[in-house]
């Protein structure tokens, strides 16, 4: 089982294919094996690294807060255990964050970025109306207690809402159940009092490397007008709003996202 020791943590991590590494950074609880759809086109031209982040699957928890940018640490820290001085740069949702503040603080290490359905943090009306809800936030709330949110109806809400209504019914629905069983929520809390923290809403001008946002029109957990927020701070962003996308769209609309995805790293 490969594990690298980074920053007190062990990352658990797996490397497919070879060539140019493009480091994939799943989102809010999100392990390596969510990206199953992704890795076999891609590691058909680039060295694929996929991992889980801290608390999350087969790595281990530091038993301390820690803060989007202690996760972005364990991303840079995770290439040069692999001896890996640059890569493209993947990041969904809350791991599209991370992905924001690897370019921001470490742009020598940033080939190309790619950011998915995620946002700039901190930004309340980036989130969609019903996930408030279920966060607990009130009207003049400016900030989360994770304390105080319910993790089981969060959880429930939140993977109900990432698919397409119909798909999550039909095929996702039994799924979800079974793996909202296995649950620790320790490291999901963890996960979510970093993203509370956290905004890069005042640092997006400092992104070097060329950028590809992507998000699905029909996102219910975090607003698409999210990604034009960032489009418009990223110098020279590129936006792709996917029609008819939901949060989970790299899933349920694989193909259009693995297309959208080589194009930009490929070209050029």
């Amino acid at each position: 089982m490969p594990k690298a020791p980074v920053n007190g943590v062990s990352i658990y991590y797996e490397v497919q294919g070879k060539g140019v590494p493009v480091v994939m950074i799943q989102g809010f609880g999100g392990n390596h094996q969510a990206w199953f759809f992704q890795i076999p086109v891609l590691k058909k031209y680039y060295k694929v690294i996929v991992f889980d982040n801290r608390g999350i699957g087969k790595s281990s928890r530091s038993g301390e807060p820690y803060t989007i940018k202690t996760m972005a640490d364990d991303v840079v820290g995770l290439m040069d255990y692999l001896n890996i001085d640059k890569a493209h740069v993947l990041g969904l949702s809350l791991g599209g964050m991370v992905a924001q503040e690897v370019a921001i603080s470490y742009p020598e290490r940033v080939i190309k970025l790619v950011l998915g359905s995620t946002f700039a943090g901190r930004e309340i009306n980036d989130v969609h109306p019903e996930m408030i809800k279920a966060l607990g936030i009130r009207e003049g709330d400016t900030s989360v207690d994770v304390r105080n949110i319910d993790f089981r109806k969060l959880m429930n809400f939140m993977v109900s809402s990432a698919f397409n209504k119909r798909l999550h019914r039909t095929v996702f629905l039994t799924l979800s159940k079974l793996s909202m069983k296995s649950i620790d929520a320790s490291g999901y809390l963890e996960q979510m009092a970093a993203v509370t923290s956290y905004t890069t809403l005042d640092r997006l001008h400092q992104i070097k490397a060329p950028t590809l946002i992507i998000t699905g029109a029909g996102d219910r957990l975090i607003s698409p007008d999210a990604s034009d927020l960032l489009a418009s701070r990223i110098p020279n962003a590129m936006l792709v709003k996917v029609k008819g996308g939901s949060h989970a769209f790299f899933m349920e609309m694989r193909g259009k996202f693995n297309k959208e995805i080589l194009k930009f790293l490929r070209n050029g």
